[in-house]
């Protein structure tokens, strides 16, 4: 088969053949030692040091959902990159942000974002967000073998439902189990400092800039607490990621929009450092 294809220079008759609207099973079927998941690890002692994605968080607001995460990537006591990009469009309604292991993760979104294109081609539909969601829990328990040996990938997918219109937000574990969060959520090292600020910040009736504010206060004050996440750098003008989800489809703010918030919370910081205050009743 193979000679055959370098003297005629055409794909084999399987690869042209409409099959399963899953590329993952294309893949696995003619190409298995693609899947990230299916590459054989060499025998390491101790733990294994490679760039890790940090915090990324999640709020819905009245017309959407806002997905943003941080810049930082480290490795060990290190920071490996400062402004890594960890928040992905995965098709025209939905976002992926991922923490854990960095190059795994890109790449597991990358095979994502062609897990939905394939189904779109073949099928000429678009997914259900649900079904979407689904395939991503796929993908995560695929890598679970890594994930053992310290490889995980743990993201976080928001959507506008076309069919409910609305946003949703869905979190995973590292063996793929998938849950739907209400009004917000958080992943990554900073997610328990992240999460507790979101739980005094969130508002259900919040606008899109409102809840672009939540989450880089969310940002703000993981970044304050875990060396790990890494808040606004002014000095480098390197500023968390910011999208939101709406009927209008994906949005990514501008470095404009998002240092101009960022701003305007560091300036308020200099006089509350904690951040602001939630009403007791």
């Amino acid at each position: 088969m193979e000679a055959n294809t370098r003297s005629t220079g055409r794909l084999p008759a399987a690869f042209l053949t409409p099959g399963s609207s899953s590329f993952m099973d294309f893949l696995g079927d003619h190409s298995p030692e693609l899947l990230p998941g299916n590459r054989p690890l060499p025998p390491v002692q101790g733990a294994i040091e490679a760039p890790h994605g940090t915090t990324i968080v999640a709020v819905t607001f009245s017309g959407g959902v806002v997905l943003a995460g941080d810049r930082r990537a480290t490795m060990g006591n290190v920071i490996a990159q400062r402004d890594i990009e960890k928040v992905f469009p995965a098709d025209e309604f939905s976002a992926v942000g991922i923490a854990g292991t960095a190059g795994i993760a890109v790449e597991m979104v990358k095979l994502f974002q062609l897990e939905l294109e394939h189904f779109e081609k073949v099928e000429g539909t678009v997914l259900s967000l649900e079904g979407k969601a689904n395939r991503l829990s796929t993908m995560i328990r695929g890598n679970l073998g890594m994930a053992m040996q310290g490889l995980a990938v743990v993201p976080l997918f928001a959507g506008w439902d076309v069919d409910r219109e609305k946003g949703r937000i869905f979190s995973y574990d590292v063996t793929g189990g998938r849950s739907e969060e209400r009004g917000f959520a958080a992943t990554g090292s900073g997610s328990m400092f992240a999460r507790g600020a979101l739980k005094k910040l969130y508002r259900e009736d919040s606008t899109e800039e409102q809840a672009a504010t939540t989450v880089l206060q969310a940002l703000y004050d993981a970044a304050d607490d875990d060396s790990a996440t890494g808040g606004p750098d002014l000095a480098r003008r390197i500023y968390p990621i910011i999208t939101s989800l709406t009927e209008d489809g994906f949005k990514r703010f501008s470095e404009d929009e998002v240092s101009e918030l960022a701003r305007a919370i560091h300036e308020r910081r200099l006089e509350e450092p904690d951040g602001p205050r939630a009403a007791l009743l």
